[in-house]
């Protein structure tokens, strides 16, 4: 069958990985991927054709799966979370008019917001954006006016892409951005590292503290809006229901 499922994997753990996604897997010959997210569902499919690259080579992958489906396999193109969230969803479909014959299925999986919002408490429990902090693919000064918008909105806020070595001034910036709008110091935020895979961990802390954490790429940071408390260790952003 020429076919491609792009599937979403979520963080990584089997156990995040919705009845669909292990039917597009299964219905699957060939597992394509960047090699960590292959690496982490290859074990659950012993026997399959893998196909793994690096990262910046998503267009590569995308066009190698296209092919490879044109030629009469089944490919699942995995990534990591949603495959429509930050995923491999977007460009593999803007790819894929030049591959007509083959059909493209998108197979929806738990991305990093959902996942770490839960080992948090609740802290998008009411309007909230979702912002990757990496220039890579997008320009600062764009980055930067979301940031203000999402400030001014009220909305609770969960970053994509924090920091790496190259970035590790980014979330430092983005906290700045976001106090400068009129976010109070004590807001209530947190971040997850890791999540679903092992050595997971978490913290909360101030809008004030987390301007001065170091983190990195495994990280899913939360800062929450005027509304966001504490409740027993927990973060929460109420829905807005009155007692």
């Amino acid at each position: 069958m020429n076919k491609v499922f792009v599937v979403g994997i979520g963080p990584g753990g089997a156990e995040y990985l919705t009845g669909q996604a292990r039917a597009a897997l299964e219905a699957s010959q060939v597992l394509c991927g960047y090699t960590l997210y292959v690496e982490l569902i290859a074990p659950l499919y012993p026997g399959k054709e893998t196909h793994t690259s690096g990262m910046r080579q998503e267009l590569e992958r995308c066009r190698w799966a296209l092919e490879t489906a044109q030629r009469g396999k089944t490919v699942a193109l995995v990534c990591s979370g949603d495959s429509g969230i930050y995923g491999m969803a977007s460009p593999l479909l803007i790819l894929s008019p030049e591959y007509p014959e083959v059909a493209v299925e998108v197979v929806a999986g738990l991305t990093a917001a959902n996942a770490g919002a839960a080992v948090l408490g609740a802290p998008l429990g009411h309007d909230f954006c979702v912002i990757s902090l990496s220039d890579l693919l997008t320009p600062w000064e764009t980055i930067e006016k979301r940031l203000r918008l999402a400030a001014q909105g009220e909305f609770a806020l969960c970053l994509y892409n924090p920091g790496s070595r190259k970035r590790k001034d980014f979330l430092r910036t983005a906290c700045e951005i976001v106090l400068a709008e009129g976010r109070a110091p004590d807001t209530l935020c947190g971040w997850v590292r890791n999540i679903g895979r092992p050595g997971e961990t978490a913290k909360l802390l101030t809008l004030a503290e987390l301007r001065e954490e170091q983190v990195d790429m495994f990280t899913t940071v939360y800062i929450g809006n005027s509304t966001t408390q504490n409740v027993q260790g927990r973060m929460v952003t109420p829905r807005g229901y009155r007692t």
